[in-house]
């Protein structure tokens, strides 16, 4: 793999490279009683999530990124002989693409060294309360085995170790590209532990990521934070890859949401300074609900100047445009405000700049940071039309993911989402009917513009993320 593996300044710049991690038997072991603990809403069908709806985002991935390793062959991938074996990262028959890079396989890698085997096995077992016995069963498995057993917390006699990790098909979380540096990421839930020891071994690990390991950033716990009352949470160190966007070279915004802590956009801010990563972090400040979750369960980047947003957080909800003078000014007095914006530069800290709407900063991202020269365009979930904004919204309207400028990948279900795209010129696209269309050459990735492909999602939205949750993007191309 090239050296240059890692550069990510945009969230709109052409994909190059990606790392995912394919639904594993863990989705297929949430039990209702454990679902809220290990951050489900709901059970879900395993067979479904792979054969009917992921696999298709490999699919499409791969003819972006790495079609060398797919086109003309789907028909032969995809034969009931194949049994998936194209999709299944212990497999012989894998695709180990180097641009669709599959965490288990990185994994796996790694675990061929047997020093690292040895801190990796024990470190697993410490934080899962493992007997010696079986860390002694886990360091005899080979290294694919092992992988897999690590990840799943399943051994291949189907008997369970220790709890799965099902959240780790949202690789988004678990760190993000600055520019040529990694931001390593704190989960603010116990259930994502294991995902973030694991990660932290590939990344420092990994040939993919040598000549980086100066470049890796962690974030820690402040040292008084121990002896703080648990009322004082907000001083706790909790960061996750939803709520960062690198939206400039120069420019990174932070979310503070449900899941990352005020302490930890502070570490941030002070740690890229200092470093010289970039010159401005945006501070974006959500009410911390289950519905949000991360800012980009909010808005993400759909083109220079397109944004896809929940109208609750647009100038009109906050201003109450549209509510009676009555309303407007009752509602005015609440203290409690859904968002609140506030951008550090580091040139001059102490003179900070106030974004009073969501709008305002992205209209700002656009126009100055993108040097956007057309007028900057809203897409709002649900058409803005309630109850189907909020209704969308929860099955990932916002969380779309950008294969290039324009081309964005979204959930089949968000009908009038795709309603409010169209309305803005864009074209629609079943993702069945683009790889038909690609396979058959009738069209070209490099003629696609303006073009939301719609991907099933009966079950994977039932996860509660969408592809920008789905994805780590490694290198994406200098916006022109």
């Amino acid at each position: 793999m090239s050296q240059k593996a890692l550069h990510v300044n945009s969230e709109i710049g052409t994909l190059r490279r990606l790392l995912v991690h394919s639904p594993d038997s863990s989705l297929g072991k949430v039990v209702p009683s454990k679902a809220q603990d290990w951050l489900f809403e709901d059970i879900v069908h395993l067979d479904t999530i792979r054969k009917k709806e992921y696999d298709f985002y490999t699919r499409i991935l791969l003819y972006f990124l790495d079609p060398e390793k797919i086109k003309g062959r789907l028909n032969t991938i995809d034969s009931p002989e194949s049994n998936r074996t194209f999709y299944k990262p212990d497999d012989e028959g894998f695709h180990r693409s180097e641009n669709v890079i599959e965490l288990q396989w990185l994994l796996a890698d790694i675990l061929k060294d047997n020093t690292i085997k040895l801190k990796l096995v024990a470190s697993v077992c410490a934080i899962e309360f493992c007997s010696y016995e079986t860390q002694k069963k886990l360091f005899e498995l080979n290294n694919v085995e092992l992988s897999k057993v690590l990840i799943s917390g399943t051994l291949k006699d189907g008997s369970m170790l220790f709890a799965p990790i099902p959240n780790f098909i949202f690789t988004r979380d678990i760190g993000v590209v600055v520019n040529d540096h990694i931001l390593l990421n704190r989960p603010a839930k116990k259930a994502r532990t294991r995902e973030a020891l694991l990660t932290k071994y590939i990344f420092f690990n990994h040939a993919l990521f040598a000549g980086f390991e100066n470049k890796i950033i962690e974030i820690e716990d402040t040292s008084h934070h121990f002896l703080m009352p648990k009322e004082s949470d907000d001083k706790k160190v909790t960061l996750e890859g939803g709520d960062v966007m690198m939206v400039n070279h120069n420019h990174l915004l932070v979310g503070v949401s449900e899941r990352t802590t005020v302490e930890a956009a502070h570490q941030v801010v002070n740690l890229l300074f200092a470093r010289g990563i970039v010159d401005k972090v945006t501070v974006v400040r959500i009410p911390k609900k289950r519905d949000y979750m991360h800012i980009d369960t909010v808005f993400t980047q759909v083109k220079r100047n397109v944004w896809v947003m929940l109208g609750n957080f647009s100038r009109k909800s906050i201003k109450k445009e549209d509510a009676d003078p009555v309303e407007r000014i009752l509602e005015s007095k609440k203290k409690d405000d859904p968002i609140k914006i506030v951008q550090f530069n580091r040139h001059d800290i102490e003179r900070p700049v106030y974004f009073e709407t969501l709008e305002d900063l992205l209209i700002n991202i656009s126009e100055v940071d993108l040097k956007s020269s057309e007028k900057t365009v809203f897409i709002y979930s649900g058409n803005s039309e309630f109850p189907y904004d909020v209704r969308e919204q929860w099955t990932d309207s916002c969380n779309v993911l950008a294969l290039k400028e324009g081309v964005v990948l979204g959930y089949d279900r968000n009908d009038k989402t795709t309603e409010a795209f169209m309305a803005q010129g864009f074209q629609v696209v079943h993702v069945h009917e683009l790889l038909a269309d690609l396979e058959s050459g009738k069209v070209r990735v490099e003629d696609l513009k303006d073009t939301v492909i719609l991907m099933p999602s009966a079950e994977l939205s039932r996860a509660r993320g969408g592809f920008h949750c789905m994805s780590l993007p490694l290198l994406r191309d200098e916006i022109k």
